[in-house]
């Protein structure tokens, strides 16, 4: 997941900086994926969590929650009121 985009990344000639910042907007997502003593009962989910808890143990990623009132990516994934989808996009333009 992480280390191939990487990967690709540096192939391409585009330096590797640093961590790359992950934002969820679930808490029980973040908790899952940062700490590695809680355990998943689907095994679907289970094995893409493992490749998470991986790249976070590793310093990889850095895994954070971004507040619904604060995430801008939810112009394209929510249906939102006229007036947050104006203030949401004005972040992103401006």
């Amino acid at each position: 997941m992480n280390d191939e985009l990487r990967y690709k990344l540096r192939m391409m000639g585009i330096p590797d900086d640093g961590s790359t910042n992950i934002y969820y907007d679930n808490e029980a997502v973040v908790s899952n994926s940062s700490y590695s003593e809680l355990t998943l009962e689907k095994k679907p989910i289970s094995i893409f969590y493992h490749t998470v808890r991986e790249c976070y143990a590793k310093g990889i990623s850095r895994i954070t929650y971004e507040p619904t009132a604060t995430n801008l990516s939810d112009v394209c994934t929510k249906i939102l009121s006229t007036e947050e989808k104006r203030k949401k996009l004005h972040h992103v333009v401006n």
